[in-house]
């Protein structure tokens, strides 16, 4: 059995639409709930997940945080994270069971993005290989509840790449596994910025991340190039 946990603030018009598909493209008999842990949103995001019949969670504001809150109070073995602009493809309950099935630990799909610009197109062709630098939020995150446990969840003193560590420190507890459907994900990011400027920000981020440079100043750089209102 699966738990889909959803991180959300102010997501009004994207976690509708979301929960719906997982309601189409889930199977029932493999899903065991959906949880939305919602991070102070000050919009209609509580509503539309209680009219789509999810679950709602209150955190304290923080990707990290608001994941490991809803794992926190899940009760399936597995664990699917997903972000409340991204669906995943049809029989993706099947999919992630039969991985599991055959050994991996942890896992993720390929990404495709809502918007038909070919550098995106570009972009989301790299994340098919098992490489960390590929790896990206957007792209969801199944997990056995005991992997997830053993590396103690998100870190929550991370507030940028928290999804890439955790996927770096979970490939030591067992198989990692890149699914050949893809999670389609709202390019509204790209949009509102530029699509090679979001894109070049984006490598920037990961540079400096992987230079070592503090959260805080991360995060300080991050909202100063970033056109937009969720970190």
């Amino acid at each position: 059995m699966i738990t889909v946990i959803i991180p959300t603030y102010n997501e009004e018009g994207f976690i509708g639409p979301t929960l719906a598909l997982l309601q189409r493209h889930g199977d029932p008999r493999l899903i065991d709930e959906v949880i939305v842990a919602d991070g102070g949103s000050h919009d209609r995001t509580v509503a539309e997940a209680e009219a789509q019949g999810a679950r709602v969670v209150h955190a304290p504001k923080g990707r990290g945080v608001q994941m490991n809150h809803g794992a926190a109070q899940a009760r399936s073995p597995i664990l699917y994270f997903l972000h409340a602009e991204s669906g995943p493809p049809q029989r993706f309950a099947q999919d992630i069971g039969q991985a599991v099935q055959r050994g991996a630990t942890a896992g993720c799909y390929r990404l495709c993005f809502d918007h038909d610009h070919w550098f995106l197109r570009v972009n989301c062709w790299f994340t098919r290989f098992d490489v960390q630098a590929f790896r990206y939020g957007d792209q969801s995150l199944f997990v056995r509840r005991e992997a997830f446990d053993a590396v103690q969840g998100f870190d929550e003193r991370l507030t940028i790449f928290e999804d890439y560590d955790i996927i770096k420190r979970l490939r030591g507890q067992g198989p990692f596994r890149v699914l050949p459907g893809k999670v389609r994900t709202s390019a509204r990011k790209y949009l509102q910025n530029g699509v090679y400027r979001m894109q070049a920000i984006f490598y920037a981020m990961y540079f400096l991340y992987r230079c070592g440079m503090p959260q805080e100043r991360l995060l300080h750089t991050y909202r100063a190039w970033v056109r937009q209102d969720k970190i």
